[in-house]
């Protein structure tokens, strides 16, 4: 085998692959973890497709994740490789998108032109497929010459069979029976690693030629087992091609399935065989495969078998099931008749790359064309411990005719015999019964359809607004514009500033040459260390065993809280945080050892001999609302009045309360926890290496806990990939036990957290419940606002009082509100401490009011964006906290989105498209923003690029002579948190004021020499012993809040913006596709709009994920569910909307700002709300259609689950309800 890494496709050592170069020069970086990912699918593509279709290029992508950049830069980077770029390639009604207008509305007016690319094409290095590399002739001359005979691995607990012959597979498998057969390892490779399951022996067929056959009888495909899913979707697509479409049905069904089973990476290894014997009950074939009667070819020492893929066979049934000496060697694969329909249906979290909620094959036969069912077969797969045939309902269907009272029978049948208790794993239970019957309503119109175009004269047509469920949210390809500000015409050329610069470490990130904690060299004599969580919410440590874990292999030592005695907390603020639990725990995931030892396997090993004993205390406190019953707060409460609100409520038309719940987030960043501490060996010293946007106060809590000066421990950064909030106070606790353990042993000492870990063990966004009471007049206008915030904040407090503080100074969004009260506490409860993330409370606050101005908008009768203008500020005002403030550009945002999104046309024109479609609703919402910034909030990504742009500028000199090194607290002490909005100006400002210390000090230099050089001037500078090194400062912004008072100055500027979204959701499945979004911005003067544009992007999908699919599952017990990203969902390349437009208002002047920009880390993540009131409006529409009056209270996020479920109809009517009580559910409302 030859393997090729990023490395080797190109460096910056040798030269750079065309892919490396674009996904750099185009922005498509921005922590860069992710990015060599993203190379390696773009050019194994172009190895196969040189010049790909898009459709070919977002099924590459589809299987990576990246949480900073929100796809757009990357997937333009990728259209410089295909045959055409600009169109979408999509022309609806044969006209094409350049040609029409976006949306088919008109064009952009003419002043509004979008600006030139942030990149320009005619640099880029061509792709010259002939300079590839090629498959090494030494190896392949190697495997001609080699005998063919079975290859055997051994490990020290484990041997690995590699056969290379069929007789070699039959030997082997006789002498090992229970070892299972591997392939791409895609099923036995994660039950290995995250289930603990262990194989002494393992056999992996290599290159057998009988397992890759393909074999096209007169009425049958075989397809090898051994055929990857690739290959298998490749071969049916090509069949489909050739044969008529009657004998296609089962082929065309599996081909739409394996569109978007995993990701093409899984797909390339993932092999049929292996999918089908592993018979995972959200299986996407199985079902399918089943419903078409396949056959499975055996084979053995014995000699061959057949035996049917039946319902017997998915429940492992003994007497239907492999012996354990036979292999799968085939699947055989009938085609279908005339008058036979084979249909494939799914629902799952995120359109692709995500396994189903549920899902079924379902094939119908009708014998001839009288619409008599002579054989019916349904499968389910996501509704029980394994795919479920309605075997029985099917039966009885048979002789009945194709008709509406058999469809209603049939849904009543099958729901009766499918049955799913209350407390089913997964849950979303009432969501998959209602699934259930609407998959089997879509195949009645699918099966329907055909039968009319097959046969008009004797089948009645379907109702036209009925046509629109049988078509599949399908994405057009995507499209974007950007509109940012052009550069002075007065600025010196060499001066980058308003420039579209590209990320400084973009090509190292793209080669994978850039250097992250875990890349780091292992230092000699290293050790690791792991740790051993807590798996009880509430409970009293009865007693610790470690003797088993100390006696195995590698391990060095076990540290507990005892061993850490006297320095086992630091004060965070106001409370002290306590590193390793005592004689409690407060939350499952709470740290309660670390084991030490030579390697990450022994270390990891070790931890799962640790014993722990627990007593389960009371009570158990999970949710907000248990904390309220329970009356457990974080003090103080905090409150904020203006005005008068009881005499207001006394004056108004109308009065309403409501209340909106919103889950939390995982911050989900690439790069988990890692950090890496190493002793200097004399004088005690420390250096740190680790992933944190604090460096200081990693230095102060590895000091404090070593009782060492600070001025000993040096903490290092040199990127960090991806943060959002999330590596400060548990990075300090890790990072602080590890530090004890490598002073301890005086040998370096690794911990890098795995991706479970991390997610169990950090906590992320606070969930909320906000309650509101609102007294407004008949025109919309609100007069009083009574608000109650609740945030849920775990066990600790970490930063929730701080995130309840911001979230009440950031509620009114962008509306005066005369008379306002806001209250707010912390929960404290038994989960994960939930800590800073990206918008710092505003997102979850901003989404409470804007659910109150929409339900204030339905009691009035107005549309939610009238009742937005009318509340919105105006010119000069004052905010509760009566700090001043300019409202010119947040209406100027509002207006010009109101123009560049077309929305009177467009809300014209999907208001027409739900008249006319009654299982498709579309969905407009416009979301203003008003995003203060000053006190220090969090996000980690790109900043790094103005610290340069800024030195260029003050220097005059080019950016090429410049270069800046990782963070250190050697360097920069004392520096703030490295947090969101006010990064590049708190960093530009001090890199600014070192560099007009520095020219003022070389300008009678340059005035004597004016004519020279850099170098010149520095050289006389030296002779003349002048020093060149500067250290700049920047102190921060002033600000203050009196909280007794409610008054004071807590920001230094706000941040403008506004989004207009458009969706689409089937009613039936809850599916939803986000078909545009048009954002305008007040960026101030932009330093390098390629970033702005990078971080609005961002942060804008990244709130599209909060407030869509991005769903926090609990047990009862307190244990995350969700630690991982096949459970947890984060946008993909799926979810970006089909259009994004983008636009900066013109340069503002702000004094007190870094060459009056603004920070925009944060501000954005809000706007992804507009998606979910396009949602809510889409929603409403479909109520609205069904009769259902009042207002739809909707949770986030907003999932697929809850979008169906909103939708009410007869078929979730239908379905069976679970008495609350009666059954234990198996999450728990968090």
């Amino acid at each position: 085998a030859a393997v090729t890494t990023v490395e080797g496709i190109g460096s910056t050592k040798t030269r750079i692959h065309p892919v490396q170069e674009r996904i750099a020069k185009c922005h498509g970086t921005q922590c860069g973890f992710c990015t060599p990912g993203m190379v390696m699918s773009i050019y194994t593509l172009l190895r196969n497709h040189p010049e790909p279709t898009m459709d070919q290029l977002t099924d590459a992508l589809s299987g990576n994740l990246c949480r900073c950049t929100g796809y757009r830069p990357i997937i333009d980077a990728c259209k410089t490789f295909c045959k055409s770029s600009g169109c979408c390639q999509s022309k609806e009604n044969g006209i094409c998108c350049l040609d029409q207008g976006i949306n088919g509305l008109p064009e952009f007016e003419e002043g509004n032109k979008t600006s030139p690319k942030l990149f320009s094409e005619e640099e880029f290095l061509p792709l010259d497929p002939a300079q590839e590399l090629i498959f090494p002739p030494k190896l392949m001359i190697m495997a001609e010459k080699q005998p063919q005979k079975t290859r055997v691995f051994g490990g020290e607990r484990m041997t690995w069979i590699s056969p290379v012959t069929l007789q070699g597979l039959l030997e082997a498998k006789f002498k090992y029976p229970q070892a299972p057969v591997v392939m791409g390892n895609t099923s036995v490779g994660p039950e290995v690693k995250f289930k603990g399951v262990f194989h002494p022996v393992i056999i992996s067929p290599d290159r057998i030629e009988e397992l890759s056959v393909v074999n096209h009888a007169h009425d049958e495909l075989t397809l090898g087992a051994g055929l990857s899913l690739a290959q298998v979707k490749n071969i049916l697509a090509d069949v489909v091609q050739k044969l008529p479409e009657e004998k296609t049905q089962i082929y065309h069904a599996l081909l739409k399935h394996l569109g978007t089973l995993a990701g093409s990476q899984i797909r390339n290894m993932a092999s049929l065989g292996g999918h089908v014997m592993s018979r995972h009950l959200d299986s996407d074939l199985n079902p399918l495969l089943a419903v078409g009667n396949c056959t499975l070819n055996l084979l053995s020492k014995e000699g061959e078998r057949q035996i049917p893929l039946n319902e017997q066979f998915l429940s492992k049934c003994p007497d239907a099931d492999l012996k354990p000496q036979e292999i799968l060697i085939s699947v055989s694969i009938p085609y279908s008749r005339k008058w036979e329909f084979v249909s494939a249906f799914r629902q799952a979290q995120r359109q692709q790359n995500a396994l189903a909620i549920v899902n079924s094959g379902m094939r119908v036969f009708f014998g001839e064309g009288d619409g008599v069912i002579r054989e019916l077969s349904i499968f389910y797969g996501g509704v029980g411990a394994t795919t479920i045939c309605a075997k029985n309902s099917c039966q009885k269907l048979i002789g009945r005719p194709w008709n509406e009272e058999m469809l209603d029978t049939a849904c009543r049948l099958v729901l009766d015999e499918v049955w799913l208790p209350g407390s089913a794993p997964g849950g979303k239970v009432e969501f998959k019964r209602t699934l259930i019957v609407s998959f089997l309503f879509k195949f009645y119109l699918e099966v329907s359809q055909i039968l009319k175009r097959m046969d008009p004269v004797h089948y009645p047509s379907l109702a036209d607004e009925y046509e629109s469920a049988l078509e599949d949210l399908q994405s057009r390809h995507h499209w974007n514009t950007i509109k940012y500000q052009n550069v002075d015409p007065e600025q010196l050329p060499r001066d980058p500033v308003g420039h579209p610069i590209m990320h400084l470490s973009g090509v190292k990130h793209a080669t994978g040459e850039a250097i992250y904690c875990d890349d780091m060299p292992a230092v000699d004599r290293e050790l690791f260390l792991t740790f051993v969580t807590s798996s009880r919410a509430h409970a009293k440590i009865v007693s610790i065993d470690l003797s088993e874990a100390l006696n195995m292999p590698g391990v060095v030592d076990i540290m507990t809280a005892e061993h850490l005695s006297g320095v086992n907390s630091f004060f965070f603020y106001s409370k002290p945080e306590k590193f390793l639990a005592t004689d409690k725990v407060f939350c499952v995931g709470q740290l309660v050892c670390a084991v030490i030892a030579d390697s990450e396997v022994q270390a990891k090993r070790a931890a799962k001999r640790v014993k722990i004993v627990y007593q389960d205390l009371e009570p158990l406190i999970l949710t907000i609302e248990e904390a309220i019953q329970h009356n457990s707060f974080f003090k103080p409460e905090r409150k904020l009045e203006y005005g008068n609100v009881d005499e207001a409520f006394k004056v108004v038309d109308q009065i309403l309360e409501g209340e909106i719940y919103m889950g939390g987030q995982e911050h989900f960043y690439m790069e988990t926890q890692s950090m890496l501490v190493v002793p200097k060996g004399e004088d005690q010293e420390m250096d740190v290496y680790v992933s944190t946007q604090f460096p200081k106060y990693i230095q102060d809590i590895v000091a404090s806990t070593l009782k060492l000066p600070a001025n000993k421990v040096m903490c290092h950064v040199r990127r960090v990939g991806g943060a959002f909030g999330g590596k400060v106070i548990k990075t300090g606790v890790m990072a602080a036990v590890t530090a004890f353990a490598a002073n301890k042993h005086g040998r370096a000492v690794r911990c890098i957290l795995e991706r479970g870990e991390d997610m169990l063990i950090t906590g992320g966004r606070h969930p909320y419940l906000g309650k509101y009471k609102a007294g407004f007049m008949n025109d919309g206008r609100i007069l009083a606002l009574d608000m109650e915030h609740y945030s849920n904040g775990g066990a600790t407090l970490d930063e929730s009082l701080f995130v309840i503080e911001f979230g009440i100074l950031k509620m009114d969004n962008a509306y005066k509100f005369p008379n306002l009260r806001c209250r707010g506490w912390a929960c404290k409860t038994n989960l994960p401490s939930n800590t800073a993330f990206r918008g710092f409370g505003f997102p979850q606050v901003g989404l409470i009011t804007e659910s109150c101005i929409t339900e204030v908008a339905a009691k009035c009768g107005l549309s939610p964006e009238k009742v937005r203008t009318i509340n919105m500020y105006k010119d000069l005002d004052q905010t509760p906290y009566k700090q001043e403030i300019n409202a010119k550009n947040l209406i100027q945002c509002w207006t010009e989105c109101m123009a560049m999104s077309s929305y009177s046309l467009r809300k014209e024109a999907v208001e027409k498209f739900n008249k006319e479609n009654y299982w498709k609703k579309k969905g407009l919402a416009i979301v203003p923003l008003k995003f203060p910034v000053g006190l220090v909030s969090v996000a980690a990504g790109q900043k790094l690029s103005p610290k340069i742009q800024v030195a260029s500028r003050e220097l005059r000199m080019p950016m090429s002579n410049i270069h800046l090194r990782g963070t250190s607290t050697e360097t920069v002490p004392n520096a703030n948190i490295s947090g969101g909005s006010v990064v590049a100006d708190l960093n530009g400002l001090a890199v600014k004021d070192a560099c007009q210390t520095l020219l003022k000090r070389l300008e009678p230099i340059i005035n004597k020499n004016p004519g020279g050089t850099w170098k010149d001037w520095a050289q006389t500078a030296f002779d003349e012993s002048i020093s060149l090194s500067a250290v700049g400062y920047f102190r921060g912004y002033e600000s203050d809040m009196n909280w007794e008072e409610g008054e004071g100055h807590p920001f230094e500027y706000f941040v403008y913006g506004a989004a207009c979204s458009e969706v689409e959701i089937d009613c039936l499945t809850g599916a939803h596709k986000n078909l545009r979004t048009d954002i305008v911005m007040d960026v101030g003067c932009s330093i390098n709009p390629a970033l702005d544009v990078g971080q609005i992007e961002g942060a804008f999908i990244q709130g599209m994920g909060l407030y869509t699919t991005e769903e926090l599952d609990y047990s009862p017990q307190g244990l995350l569910y969700t630690r991982g990203p096949s459970q947890y969902k984060i946008p993909a390349i799926c979810d970006i909307p089909t259009e994004l437009h983008i636009s900066f208002l013109p340069p503002s002047q702000n004094s007190n700002t870094l060459y009056s920009s603004k920070g925009l880390g944060e501000s954005a993540l809000f706007l992804g709300c507009s998606v979910f009131f396009a949602l809510r409006d889409a929603v409403s529409a479909a109520r609205q259609e069904r009769g259902l009056s009042g207002p739809v209270r909707l949770s986030s996020p907003l999932t697929p689950e809850k979008i169906r479920m909103a939708c009410e109809d007869k078929f979730t009517k239908m379905i069976p309800r679970d008495e609350p009580g009666s059954y234990v559910p198996w999450n728990a409302p968090i």
